[in-house]
């Protein structure tokens, strides 16, 4: 008869889910889980050296796989470093199991001293979508499948599996098990139901009446897989699609239809619109709350939702129609819909002037991306960046006005190739971000524009990328500061900088000395052969360019944006 302890019991659980990689820190209370992997050829296991970037490895490789991404911590401070990178995964709604070790049942909360005692399910609860402590042997596959379940059901996001090491260790005869062998399709549904066909045929009159409809698109889309149905019921309509800055790459953003998210004509076009659907999204900080000017007003202006999460449904505006159902199989039911009333329409002749408005936004800054000057300006950087990628690599982003430069010019082509934390902007998920973006799609490019105060966060994920000899390209953009703090510093306070300024670290040599390769750059006209020397390695790769740091405090718009979180914050101007 088959033995088998907790630890095995796991990995048998996820080898039915095809994990293929775990991500974590190993601990004492995890060998059965690790000795369970050794044993198990399909399963890897992936030795970070900060629990946060394992986790954000996971996150990497939900966002570009769409299947759950699996890491686990130890006791105590194991679990507690997890906490950042599950954070970010859960502010964007992405599909994680996360496992930790847990001291004996008898011994989990630390009322009596209990070395590394931590009540983690209470630490997790407010970042995770559903929690649960294995707290029998017998237990384990039931609670595996409820967490994976409630991982990818609905709206997705993190769940925690919170393991003693009692049960862990313990050994039993399989045949005790009160089930066998289940597969995912057994104990949970693989597809999302699709909205009410009476209210998606209400959906289509309304769109159908309307003049000038827009679709904006967040990331529900991307995790529902819903590309290309947004793709053709926008081409039938001949209307603007807008996003999220987390759902670029739904249409490439250089499609005719396509408005870059944030700037001036996709806002042009959301509040001109006498009509949008609102597919996989929920209007928050990033949309502007889908509030005026940025929207037209909620009188004139109909609002349909299209939605997983009844929770969301008119959560930040209120609609004029609410559809609960999954992104892909709702919009190709009105695609449908609409297509068997009306042939392709013309465009509304405001788009025209929408694109205008865009070009017009865009001029400076692709002049700027031309630029010469020494030291490098932020925006020439960015360009070569993207100009020697080819158009299905994945683009990472990590970093503050980094990040917002960024946003101008690096373009994106293809779903699921950005990432970027968009609702919680945390810093320091690139390297990791990249290594399991990597490991997810070994065959695709995978490059991360960093600033230097994001990059040293979790410098030490290098050694990890060499290790598992990972062409990965970091690029950090290195202006020797916390570079959006100290612009707020300049505009707010009269530059009375403080805990803002670095002095010149060479990440180049920092590179090297993990024998990872490292080049430092200087002027503009070196970084193209910079990056070439990239293209046949085997290894990670570090780009250390040296940007202008006073214009790097003042990206486009940053006054205007700065002006609103100042009155938003209640600070003086």
């Amino acid at each position: 008869m088959e033995q088998m302890t907790g630890g095995d019991l796991i990995i048998r659980c996820l080898k039915q889910e095809n994990v293929k990689y775990v991500f974590g820190i190993p601990g004492d209370q995890l060998y059965p889980i690790l000795d369970a992997i050794y044993k198990e050829e399909l399963i890897d296991f992936v030795t970070f050296r900060h629990e946060q970037s394992s986790a954000n490895a996971a996150d990497a490789w939900a966002r570009v796989t769409g299947q759950p991404g699996v890491c686990l911590g130890t006791v105590g401070p194991g679990a507690a470093n997890l906490i950042p990178g599950v954070y970010s995964a859960f502010a964007d709604s992405i599909p994680m199991v996360v496992i930790t070790a847990q001291n004996q049942t008898w011994n989990i909360y630390p009322d009596h001293g209990m070395t590394q005692g931590l009540d983690q399910v209470s630490l997790f609860k407010p970042i995770t979508k559903w929690q649960a402590v294995l707290s029998h042997w017998k237990r384990i596959p039931e609670l595996v499948h409820w967490a994976f379940r409630a991982a990818v059901s609905g709206k997705p996001g993190p769940v925690l599996l919170d393991a003693p090491s009692n049960v862990l260790f313990e050994s039993h005869d399989i045949s005790e098990l009160p089930q066998g062998d289940l597969s995912p399709s057994q104990y949970r549904c693989l597809t999302n139901p699709m909205g009410s066909r009476k209210l998606i045929e209400k959906a289509a009159d309304l769109i159908l009446q309307s003049e000038n409809p827009l679709i904006h698109v967040g990331g529900g889309v991307l995790r529902a897989k819903a590309s290309f149905e947004i793709q053709q019921l926008a081409e039938h309509l001949q209307c603007p699609v807008t996003t999220s800055i987390g759902a670029r790459g739904v249409l490439p953003e250089d499609h005719p239809l396509l408005l870059l998210p944030a700037g001036y004509g996709a806002l042009a076009a959301q509040a001109g619109a006498d009509l949008v659907l609102l597919v996989g999204g929920r209007l928050g900080d990033l949309d502007f709350w889908g509030l005026p000017p940025a929207w037209g007003d909620a009188d004139t202006q109909k609002l349909i939702q299209i939605d997983i999460c009844p929770e969301s449904i008119g959560l930040n505006r209120q609609v004029e129609l609410g559809i609960v159902g999954d992104a892909k199989s709702t919009v190709a039911e009105l695609f449908r819909m609409i297509k068997s009333q009306i042939e392709p329409r013309e465009a509304h002749e405001a788009l025209a002037e929408c694109f205008l408005t865009q070009e017009v936004w865009l001029a400076d800054f692709l002049d700027q991306g031309k630029s010469d000057q020494v030291p490098i300006h932020p925006l020439r950087a960015i360009k070569e960046v993207r100009d020697f990628f080819p158009r299905e690599a994945i683009t990472i982003v990590d970093g503050g006005n980094t990040g917002v430069w960024a946003h101008y010019l690096n373009r994106v082509y293809e779903p699921n190739t950005f990432l970027w934390p968009c609702d919680s902007g945390h810093l320091g998920v690139g390297i990791g971000y990249a290594i399991g973006a990597q490991l997810a799609k070994p065959d695709k490019k995978v490059y991360a524009i960093m600033g230097d105060g994001s990059f040293m966060f979790n410098v030490q994920e290098l050694e990890t990328a060499r290790r598992l000899e990972l062409p990965i390209v970091i690029i950090v953009a290195n202006d020797q500061a916390y570079g959006m703090i100290k612009a707020g510093q300049k505009l707010a306070y009269k530059q009375r900088y403080i805990g803002v300024d670095f002095f010149d670290v060479r990440y180049d040599k920092l590179a090297q000395s993990v024998d990872c390769f490292g080049i430092r750059v200087t002027q503009p006209g070196d970084i193209k052969s910079a990056l070439e020397k990239t293209t046949n390695l085997e290894i990670p790769a570090v780009i250390d360019i040296v940007v202008d740091r006073e214009i790097n405090l003042e990206p486009p718009d940053f006054e205007t944006l700065a002006g609103v979180w100042l009155e938003g914050c209640n600070l003086p101007e």
